[in-house]
């Protein structure tokens, strides 16, 4: 222990030598594990935005929309045909023991009015099962209920964002709008959702019962038709269970046989949130690799340097092994100097990749993470830069001949 803290004293006392030159050699670590730090940051930012982001649909949850249908010859686009009805989702609900809940949407847009006020809108049409799946509560006053729908009821739902341009700081609950130039009542403020995974403002909607808004918003063959069915999974393992029970229902009532293209569409959002993962992960991998590069080129800065402190120091690892040092507390000794140059540039590098990542999350308005498992490996992975890079120039000090090195001038 002794002998060690004596060759740290000794290696410590080399770098103040020439501070200048340790200080330029550690710069490539320096640098390195800065960019390690800010990179990872940003791409666990960027990871943690899009779970977010995916979360505030809700969880467990399988998207059922229309399909195609030919008419003369011509072929709508997915989700260009009205298929599916409140009848299939009474019967998802029945009949598939894997799905919670299931509810129908229909969506349409317009201007809704306030006063002097006015606002261009999603409008959406649904029931309290909507609202459950999608785990979406209310802020202020209450939601749409099922007695709401039944009745087909003038009554609406606002996002955050509607009700900040209609009403402002004012309490909207329980004034009247105009959608379409409909009066309905407004019940309730829903709480604010953020953006979508497609980069849609969620909070820019208005939702109305179901029933009201098939009868009065929306243009549709059939009274019934809904334009979309969202659908909860009892839990995330009955996932692929629910999606094969609502396929087989919905081509039994649809009369799918014989080879027939279905008339609809099922999606899973756990698999869109595991893909978005996927990406974001691998984006997080590739900025480390790529800013992982300068910690290379710093370990050869590092080798380079050393080799020449070998070249300058003959002399000195000559007298030390004249009086009685061995090969391996020559090897230690510069071994020891270059570990402790690269953790230094390691811990120097991790507060300027922290501070980094913060002015870039202030400037840009980007969450950044900095985890402590990823500060843990930026640090030993500087020391093992040492060790790697600095095992050649110490091997060939202790490789020297002592009558060699005494003679070297």
């Amino acid at each position: 222990m002794m002998d060690f803290l004596q060759t740290f004293k000794i290696a410590l006392r080399a770098l103040r030598t020439n501070k200048m030159r340790s200080f330029l050699t550690m710069l490539g670590i320096i640098i390195g594990i800065a960019a390690v730090i800010a990179m990872m940051a940003v791409g666990s930012g960027a990871s943690y935005v899009i779970s977010q982001q995916i979360a505030s649909i809700g969880s467990n949850i399988i998207l059922v929309i229309p399909g195609s249908t030919t008419s003369g010859g011509l072929r709508t686009g997915s989700g260009g045909a009205q298929t599916l009805t409140s009848d299939d989702v009474k019967a998802i609900m029945s009949e598939c023991p894997s799905v919670a809940l299931a509810a129908g949407t229909v969506r349409s847009s317009g201007q809704v009015v306030y006063g002097n006020m006015n606002w261009s809108t999603v409008i959406m049409g649904g029931g309290p099962e909507l609202f459950e799946i999608r785990e979406w509560g209310v802020s202020n006053g209450r939601s749409i209920s099922q007695q709401d729908v039944d009745g087909a009821v003038k009554v609406c739902l606002l996002g955050q964002t509607v009700a900040d341009n209609l009403f402002g700081a004012a309490d909207p609950v329980g004034n009247i709008i105009r959608i379409k130039k409909i009066p309905f009542t407004v019940i309730g403020v829903l709480e604010s959702k953020g953006q979508s995974p497609q980069g849609v403002d969620q909070d820019d909607t208005v939702f109305v019962p179901l029933r009201t808004a098939q009868r009065n918003l929306v243009r549709a063959q059939r009274t019934n038709s809904v334009g979309a069915v969202m659908v909860k999974a009892r839990s995330e393992e009955l996932l692929a269970k629910a999606e094969e029970e609502i396929n087989a229902l919905l081509n039994q009532r649809h009369r799918i046989t014989g080879g027939k293209e279905p008339d609809f569409s099922t999606r899973n959002l756990s698999e869109i949130l595991a893909v978005a993962e996927q990406s974001s992960k691998a984006m997080s991998l590739l900025l480390g690799a790529v800013a992982s590069i300068s910690l290379i080129v710093g370990g050869i800065g590092i080798m380079n340097i050393m080799l020449v402190s070998v070249t300058e120091r003959t002399r000195e690892i000559g007298i030390r092994m004249a009086i009685g040092a061995k090969k391996n507390d020559i090897l230690l000794q510069f071994m020891t100097e270059a570990v402790l140059l690269t953790l230094l540039g390691g811990v120097i590098g991790i507060a300027l990749g922290a501070a980094g990542a913060t002015v870039v999350s202030h400037m840009l308005e980007w969450p950044t993470l900095i985890s402590l498992p990823s500060i843990t490996v930026a640090f030993f992975f500087s020391g093992a830069v040492g060790i790697f890079f600095g095992f050649y120039p110490a091997k060939k000090a202790a490789g020297l001949n002592p009558i060699d090195a005494l003679r070297y001038e």
